[in-house]
């Protein structure tokens, strides 16, 4: 079977993107087809990123509130379901300030991923199934790559913001795995052994608003919220219970999967490890590897 789907995951700052990244140009080198999607990307063919779903009732009340906008709302949204989406964030780079900031902060509120779970789920397991059904209808060999959406989407909304039950967040992660069975995916997963060292050095080289964001999604809502968590050390416990959860997951999924030592992370080390772990993916040879 033909391996169409190569899935990189980890807890932020283990090296995803670095690790991606490579995956992509090494099989390049091997003269085969590649697209690599990131985190963020707008155009993610699985995922939602900067878009809003709104029921028919609730894009009426948008419109109506928001009359400015009437022709842009029209133009942009896309009919889906009973509702609508709206791709707000591609929407404000192509227009900038036409798009008003206080319609945008409206719309975020129907984010995707600001909806409750089993909206969320709903909406996510859809797309993952056009997804899929695309690559099956084209039939060629092109390898897709995405960087954590596969595992850290679900449970950075089932655990981190809905407190959902461990069955749910497992539930969840394990119907995507159903999803995307025809594809032959190969799952690599970045092990980070301490969470608070690379948590704390992402908190000193990145932005200010990216740490207090981050601090706030974490601690004010959710899991962290239920066990009255605060500030750095209260994030780190649950990125803690995220990696105990992504670990048991890790564990019960069946597709060909690799658990990546990162405590030995240079780029050497993870160039060889590619090699190898992408030589045994696509011979054909299945389940787990891990380097002893």
């Amino acid at each position: 079977m033909a391996r169409q789907l190569i899935l990189v995951e980890g807890l932020p700052g283990s090296g995803k993107s670095t690790i991606a990244k490579m995956v992509s140009d090494i099989l390049i080198q091997r003269g085969l087809r590649v697209k690599l999607f990131q985190e963020g990307d707008l155009n993610h063919p699985a995922d939602y990123e900067g878009v809003a779903f709104f029921t028919a009732d609730e894009f009426g009340d948008l419109l109506d509130s928001h009359p400015a906008c009437l022709d842009i709302l029209e133009s942009k949204a896309i009919t889906y379901r009973n509702g609508y989406l709206i791709p707000y964030r591609k929407i404000k780079e192509e227009l900038g300030e036409a798009f008003p900031d206080h319609t945008v902060e409206e719309i975020f509120s129907r984010d995707i991923y600001e909806l409750p779970f089993e909206q969320n789920k709903d909406l996510i397991t859809s797309k993952w199934r056009s997804f899929t059904e695309s690559v099956l209808a084209a039939n060629d060999d092109t390898v897709i790559i995405f960087e954590c959406c596969f595992i850290q989407n679900p449970l950075t909304m089932g655990l981190v913001k809905c407190n959902q039950s461990r069955e749910d967040n497992v539930n969840y992660v394990l119907e995507l795995e159903r999803i995307v069975q025809a594809l032959n995916p190969l799952l690599i997963y970045i092990d980070q052994k301490d969470i608070a060292y690379t948590f704390d050095k992402a908190v000193m080289e990145r932005p200010k608003e990216w740490s207090e964001g981050f601090i706030q999604y974490y601690t004010n809502q959710g899991w962290g919220a239920s066990r009255g968590y605060h500030g750095v050390p209260g994030t780190v416990k649950v990125l803690q219970a995220r990696k105990e959860l992504e670990t048991e997951i890790y564990q019960i999924l069946k597709m060909d999967k690799y658990w990546l030592d990162n405590s030995e992370y240079n780029l050497s080390f993870c160039q060889n490890e590619l090699e190898n772990i992408l030589n045994e993916a696509f011979k054909g040879v299945g389940g787990e590897r891990r380097r002893q």
